[in-house]
C-alpha cells in the first residue's frame, strides 16, 4: 500500500516536472462560466513560463456561428466588449453581460524563449437569460369532436423556457380529470408549449392562458383568451341544404318555363325574319339588274 502511495506521489512529482520543462503551461479557474444576463464574468487565464520573459497573450472570440474575432490584441481591448470590460493580469473581467456575449473565449500564449512556444484555453461563456412573454394562438371557437391545438412559444429565454398551460386561473396538469369537468385526451408539450385536444367538448370551454420558464427571473404569461366549444347544429345544417335545393329546383322551373314561353327565342326569331326580308329585297333588285340587261 505505501509503495502504491509512493508511486503516485512519483509519477504527479515527475509529470509536473517533465510539464513544466516542456514549456508554456495554460489553465483556467473556471472553464464554463454561466452568468445571469446584465451581470459580470471573470474569464480568468493564468499561464506559467519555462523560463522568465516577455509573452504575447491574446483573447479571442469564436462566436456561435463559427467566427472568430480578437478581444485582446497587442495589449489592448478591443472589439464590442472594450467598454465593458477590464484586464486582471491574464485574465478578463466582463460587466453588464448580454445574450450577444455568449460563445467560446480563447486565452493564447506564446513564449518564445520556452521549449513549447504556445498554448492556449477555450472557456465557455453561457449568458443565461429570463423568458420574455409568450406569444399564444388561442382559437376564439371550437366544434365539439374536432382536433384543436393552444399554441405557446417564447424565443428569449436561454435555458429555453418549459411551458404549463391554465384554464380558469388554474394549471391544467393540476386537474383532476372526471367525465364531466374535464378533457382527458389533452396533451402538453412542455418542450414547444403546444396542447393538443384529440376531441374537444362543451366541457373544454373556458379561458385558457399559458406561463413560460427556465428558473431564471419570473415566470411570463400570455393574455387569457376565452375558448368556446359548441355542438355541432345538424338541424340548422340541413335546413340550409333543404333551402338550397329548394332554390335550384324553383330556378330550375323558372328556366324551363321561360324556354317554353318562347323568352329565350325572341330575339332570334327576329333576326330570322329580318334575314328574310333581306333575302327578298335581293332577290328582287337582282331580277330587276338581269331584267335590264336583257332589254
Amino acid at each position: 500500500m505505501k509503495m502504491s502511495v509512493r508511486g503516485i506521489f512519483l509519477g504527479y512529482f515527475v509529470a509536473v516536472c517533465c510539464q513544466r520543462s516542456f514549456g508554456v503551461i495554460v489553465d483556467s479557474e473556471n472553464l464554463n462560466v454561466e452568468v445571469v444576463e446584465f451581470g459580470e464574468a471573470l474569464l480568468s487565464c493564468n499561464y506559467k513560463l519555462e523560463k522568465d520573459q516577455s509573452v504575447r497573450l491574446e483573447w479571442k472570440k469564436v462566436a456561435l456561428g463559427g467566427g472568430i474575432s480578437f478581444v485582446f490584441f497587442q495589449n489592448s481591448l478591443i472589439g464590442d466588449l472594450a467598454p465593458r470590460a477590464d484586464m486582471e493580469s491574464s485574465s478578463i473581467r466582463i460587466r453588464n453581460l448580454t445574450r450577444g456575449d455568449s460563445g467560446k473565449y480563447r486565452c493564447e500564449v506564446s513564449a518564445p524563449q520556452d521549449k513549447k512556444t504556445f498554448n492556449e484555453i477555450t472557456i465557455t461563456l453561457n449568458v443565461l437569460v429570463a423568458p420574455s412573454t409568450p406569444e399564444c394562438d388561442i382559437p376564439n371557437s371550437a366544434i365539439s369532436g374536432s382536433a384543436v391545438e393552444l399554441k405557446c412559444r417564447e424565443k428569449q429565454g436561454n435555458p429555453a423556457s418549459k411551458y404549463r398551460w391554465f384554464k380558469n386561473g388554474l394549471p391544467l396538469d393540476n386537474q383532476i380529470p372526471n367525465a364531466r369537468s374535464a378533457n382527458v385526451t389533452h396533451k402538453l408539450d412542455k418542450a414547444t408549449g403546444t396542447l393538443h385536444f384529440s376531441a374537444v367538448t362543451k366541457h373544454d370551454t373556458g379561458e385558457y392562458f399559458c406561463e413560460a420558464s427556465n428558473a431564471i427571473g419570473k415566470p411570463q404569461r400570455c393574455l387569457a383568451k376565452k375558448m368556446q366549444v359548441e355542438d355541432l347544429n345538424w338541424a340548422g345544417i340541413i335546413s340550409a341544404v333543404v333551402i338550397v335545393a329548394v332554390l335550384i329546383i324553383l330556378c330550375g322551373c323558372g328556366v324551363c318555363y321561360a324556354q317554353r314561353r318562347g323568352y329565350f327565342s325572341g330575339g332570334k326569331s327576329t333576326d330570322r325574319k329580318e334575314g328574310s326580308h333581306m333575302s327578298a329585297s335581293q332577290k328582287e333588285n337582282d331580277f330587276k339588274h338581269t331584267k335590264s340587261f336583257v332589254i
